[in-house]
């Protein structure tokens, strides 16, 4: 049994990212029904609104899952859009205006609206709920913070993108680190300046598994059994998926953006800041494509999202993919089909145990060539 399993009390090393806008109660359920475990996006969720999603989730399974809440320091209080130099501010609503002429939206000189300040009173709900699992990003808890989570017996999976960032996630007492290579979908889970995001999954993984003694979990561009086999192999004690679990029956993902990735190669993604100011990985979009071209300047503190609702909302209602954002990484070339969560968990343990058989055949064929060729 690896020992993200043992840890957890999960029977799969599989783990559901909780991306934003995809991963509800219904998914994460699925995921952990199945055997591996579900985690609930709760990042725009008020501090209510995840009570409820919480208990939602328990009335559906009785198996573990996690809640998914960032620790970026632009978030910890949200900036203040007033406190944006005028500039800066103009130049971005002029891009996101010429966008909003586009799809037929009126322009508008309003500032963005400031993000309410919830993460610290939804990390509070994590742990008066007992959540089994907080997953983490884009920054680390404090010592005092997992000294709390301790208490409550949550254990803490912090996801970074370079070997820095993981031993400092040892350090802090997380229970398990997720590395998150250049190929995986969503925001880049880095949140210090100039911290390196680009290395590859499988160059990065052994890194951090050489490099620290907590549990690893690989994340980017994994979509199947060949990939958590590939990952077992690499050391890594599980993995964690969002692509392939957003093109799935009970993904809260609109249909055009399952669509898109059924239909997209590995090549169809690219890393922008255009959609919320922060690196992420996505399908190719006009909206992003235009923003990155015109070098307008981008807002921090997920300021950039809030400028840009009323585009996301039109765009969705009219199944407009081109200016919505389509988180997806690298994988996006091997998923073809539309299962229910609990086929996907079902599909990889399958193809892994086949892999892994095959492997042993090949061992097994070689080490008898061997024999023969030595006598």
């Amino acid at each position: 049994m690896s020992r993200l399993c043992e840890l957890l009390g999960i029977r799969y090393p599989i783990v559901q990212s909780g991306m934003g806008r995809v991963a509800g109660p219904e998914l994460v359920a699925e995921v952990s029904r199945a055997g591996g475990l579900g985690i609930l996006a709760a990042l725009n969720l008020s501090p209510a609104e995840l009570r409820r999603s919480i208990h939602r989730v328990r009335e559906l399974t009785d198996r573990p899952f996690g809640v998914n809440v960032w620790l970026h320091p632009d978030l910890l209080p949200p900036i203040d859009p007033a406190d944006i130099p005028r500039a800066r501010m103009a130049d971005a609503l002029g891009a996101v205006n010429r966008a909003r002429r586009t799809i037929g939206l009126p322009e508008s000189e309003a500032l963005p609206a400031r993000r309410e300040d919830t993460i610290a009173a939804v990390v509070d709900v994590i742990l008066d709920e007992a959540v089994p699992v907080w997953s983490t990003a884009l920054g680390l808890p404090s010592s005092d913070l997992v000294a709390r989570c301790r208490d409550r017996g949550v254990r803490i999976m912090a996801m970074v993108a370079n070997v820095d960032d993981a031993r400092a996630a040892q350090a802090r007492g997380v229970d398990l680190i997720v590395a998150q290579g250049a190929d995986a979908g969503g925001h880049r889970s880095t949140w210090r300046p100039g911290a390196p995001s680009g290395v590859g999954t499988f160059a990065l993984v052994p890194e951090v598994v050489d490099a620290v003694t907590t549990p690893v979990v690989a994340a980017g561009g994994i979509a199947d059994g060949r990939g958590l086999v590939a990952a077992r192999a690499l050391g890594a004690d599980g993995v964690l998926m969002g692509t392939r679990f957003v093109a799935t029956r009970e993904s809260m993902a609109p249909p055009f953006w399952k669509d898109a990735i059924l239909k997209a190669s590995s090549g169809a993604t690219e890393v922008t800041r255009a959609f919320t100011g922060l690196p992420a990985r996505l399908l190719h979009t006009r909206f992003a494509a235009d923003y990155d071209a015109s070098g307008a300047a981008v807002l921090p503190g997920l300021l950039q999202s809030s400028l840009q609702q009323d585009i996301w909302a039109k765009a969705a209602s009219e199944q407009n993919a081109d200016y919505f954002p389509m988180y997806a990484g690298q994988s996006v070339g091997v998923i073809r089909d539309l299962p229910g969560a609990a086929e996907v968990v079902a599909a990889i343990v399958k193809e892994a145990n086949v892999v892994l058989g095959r492997l042993s055949t090949t061992k097994n064929t070689e080490d008898t060539e061997d024999t023969e060729v030595q006598s």
